[in-house]
């Protein structure tokens, strides 16, 4: 498979779920511990050797390009106060000069129109789109693992990453069948948008991580509004799938939906019980918690 440069994060979202926390910040701001939402899935990327970053908007986003940014007066600030190593541990996250792009979703049109609004900036090359509301703990990133499994596929081939959930809550993801395995990697034989749990054809879920070719943006362009009257990235996937291979990835690790406030809230709980400068005494204040609710 060819090398993949370039990474899209689809940033448009509303986020009425966590009103009102997001009434004035975007939902990929609030932090998972001490980073933002955002930060943790371009850190991913990042490790996965991405080297264009590019973000697609909406209206009152702008504090994310401002976070992927130079802030003067707080650099000032920290050197003023001799504050160095915190000034450092910032500088670390600052993506090199040139390497990010923002563009404007105008409507909120569902996540296949997202990606389209990419397409300039993509070009012909393939792209991985990772999903901000998802979060994969594991010390090598979902995204890494993906792109060593795919170094010995076609050059047009497509990958998936995918985890098991219970048969009862298949209706609320997108789902694939299971077709010839290679490890952790099998060909997908077909995909469907939120099926009965009798019409599924596994328990195997879309998991927010995916490698495409780009020809995918050709069908996004002239694809039909679905469900809910928006451009589904499903269906567009389904249609590049009868001329191109797809493949599904079971990575290691742990995912966590942050879209939802339970997973919201589970993820900053693994993430700090994760972090040998806080757990301790973190994990001594849940047992207190803990005690009292049971009390």
């Amino acid at each position: 498979m060819n090398p993949v440069r370039k990474a899209v994060f689809p940033v448009a979202g509303l986020g009425t779920r966590f009103l009102p926390a997001t009434k004035a910040m975007p939902k990929e701001m609030l932090p998972v511990v001490d980073r933002p939402l955002i930060q943790h899935v371009v850190d991913e990327a990042r490790q996965a050797g991405i080297e264009h970053f590019i973000f697609v908007t909406g209206r009152n986003k702008g504090v994310i390009e401002d976070h992927f940014d130079r802030q003067f007066e707080l650099e000032m600030t920290l050197l003023e106060r001799q504050k160095h190593k915190i000034l450092e541990y910032l500088n670390q996250d600052l993506p090199v000069p040139g390497s990010t792009s923002f563009t404007r979703q105008q409507e909120p049109l569902g996540l296949g129109h997202a990606v389209w609004c990419a397409r300039e900036l993509l070009g012909r090359e393939p792209f991985a789109l990772l999903l901000p509301d998802v979060l994969v703990q594991h010390q090598r990133g979902c995204l890494a693992q993906m792109i060593d499994a795919a170094r010995d596929l076609p050059a047009n081939a497509n990958i998936v990453a995918v985890e098991e959930v219970p048969h009862e809550r298949v209706d609320q993801y997108g789902v694939v069948g299971i077709g010839e395995r290679r490890g952790k990697m099998f060909s997908i034989t077909n995909m469907v948008e939120k099926p009965t749990k009798e019409r599924a054809p596994s328990n195997l879920i879309l998991t927010g991580r995916y490698i495409l070719q780009p020809d995918l943006l050709e069908i996004l362009g002239r694809q039909e509004r679905g469900t809910g009257g928006e451009i589904q990235l499903t269906d567009a996937m389904i249609q590049l799938a009868r001329t191109q291979p797809f493949y599904g990835f079971q990575f290691d690790g742990r995912s966590f939906d942050c879209g939802s406030k339970i997973g919201f809230l589970a993820a900053n709980v693994s993430y700090a019980l994760a972090r040998s400068d806080i757990a301790p005494e973190f994990r001594a204040e849940i047992k207190k918690i803990l005690g009292e609710v049971d009390d």
